[in-house]
């Protein structure tokens, strides 16, 4: 089973953060001493979400560039990630380095000392291959602390060509022709079009933010989008709740979800990846969620491509014209320095190191680096292209880049609220209520 590029952990990892006290000058994580410039005893710690066949693949990118350089690359994978790398920070037991699926997260430990700025071959790399945007989600304050890693693109609506084809429909190019779309199959094919999971552990709850801030950026736009993330508009504002009315046009419709699964309440417990299955073989017809996504209808067993079981589109604007998506990434941060640990994260921030994951399968980064081809899946081509695309309007994932408390808090659990029935208001309200007070 591949795991996405997203959160799997619990949100209590920002209760833990914010106990996170200093390590004073004990040279552990948080010390004001550096290891700059140390060799290194040819071992390098690394700690991310990233796990089972996503693991092998990570670990495999590595290989040759370990053994042609004699550092050994430690990876250690957990579904506890964000709970316990705050943990591990203060208890002076920190990995040398660490996969942040959230920019808010590292901002956090770097914020309190916890990382070291990132050395200049690194900030090097990121000037040349990556965007000022994409710089910026690893910069705290003045400070540069971590690279981009991969990428992914989100607000894919993976469906049957055949079946389309069947019923007679044609990929939407509005959102009132993708509600179209799902009357027409529920009424040909008499059963629910669409099929979802939030499910993910602790992090339950977080494919519905995907939904609501694709929904948000395409109906209120990229303006209205960047003032949500900083709170400049809340949750309350009517262009969220419009959102959520817009989303709840499908996800709380009983004839619409939960194909295979059960009723609007199934969504909260079914597991995420589960929905592969249904969408391979198609006894679902919709389901929305990133590229990484490809890997899991492969895993069920599932041909992806425009000719094949499965294929998808953007989830479509409120207009036709133009496109807009959000996507997420990882950020490597640091909380050692030496000269081993130094030169993994600057060969991770390099188009050899993106080149050489992206051609074993999987995923894509932004990289500008990255030769497109090295893609081999035809879904992962075309994110690569919606990145490379100056036309499309990207932002990263909305919640993700808000504060801990209320990106993998308060809105993951209004998610779940939402979909076991609490009035929209009122879980608008509660998320609202997660924000630090300023």
């Amino acid at each position: 089973m591949r795991l996405s590029h997203r959160r799997f952990t619990a949100s209590i990892a920002f209760a833990a953060i914010a106990g996170l006290t200093l390590a004073g000058c004990s040279g552990g994580p948080g010390s004001t001493t550096s290891d700059a410039g140390a060799k290194g005893d040819g071992v390098v710690t690394v700690y991310g979400t990233i796990a089972d066949t996503e693991a092998k693949l990570l670990e495999k990118s590595w290989a040759d560039w370990e053994k042609k350089n004699n550092i050994d690359i430690q990876y250690e994978s957990s579904k506890e990630f964000e709970a316990q790398i705050a943990i591990r920070a203060q208890g002076g037991n920190a990995p040398d380095l660490a996969i942040f699926p959230q920019p808010g997260l590292m901002a956090d430990l770097a914020s309190r000392d916890f990382l070291k700025p990132a050395p200049k071959a690194v900030e090097d790399n990121v000037d040349k291959n990556w965007s000022k945007d994409w710089k910026a989600y690893g910069t705290v304050g003045d400070t540069f602390y971590g690279a981009p890693l991969m990428a992914s693109v989100k607000g894919f609506v993976w469906y049957s060509p055949k079946k389309f084809k069947e019923w007679g429909v044609e990929v939407p190019k509005t959102w009132d022709e993708l509600l179209a779309v799902t009357k027409t199959i529920q009424e040909k094919s008499g059963t629910a079009p669409w099929c979802a999971g939030f499910g993910s552990g602790d992090a339950t709850g977080w494919p519905g933010t995907d939904w609501v801030e694709d929904l948000v950026l395409r109906e209120a736009g990229p303006e209205t989008y960047d003032k949500w993330v900083k709170n400049e508009i809340p949750f309350t504002d009517p262009a969220i709740k419009t959102a959520f009315d817009s989303l709840g046009e499908i996800l709380l419709n009983p004839a619409y979800v939960n194909a295979t699964f059960g009723d609007v309440r199934s969504i909260n417990t079914t597991a995420f990846g589960d929905v592969a299955t249904p969408i391979a073989n198609g006894t679902c017809a919709l389901t929305h969620q990133a590229s990484f996504f490809d890997g899991f209808i492969t895993d069920a067993g599932g041909k992806v491509g425009p000719d094949g079981d499965v294929w998808a589109f953007i989830t479509p604007a409120a207009k036709a014209g133009g496109q807009a998506v959000t996507g997420g990434g990882e950020i490597v941060g640091a909380f050692s320095d030496d000269a081993d640990t130094q030169k993994v994260q600057a060969y991770l921030s390099s188009a050899d190191w993106a080149n050489s994951r992206v051609s074993l399968g999987g995923v894509i980064s932004a990289n500008k680096g990255l030769d497109p081809a090295n893609a081999k899946s035809p879904i992962l081509q075309e994110a690569i292209k919606i990145l490379q695309d100056p036309k499309t309007t990207f932002r990263f994932d909305a919640s993700d880049l808000m504060p801990g408390s209320v990106g993998a808090g308060t809105f993951w659990k209004g998610m779940v609220n939402w979909i076991n029935g609490t009035p929209t208001d009122e879980v608008l309200t509660s998320i609202e209520g997660g924000w630090p007070s300023k």
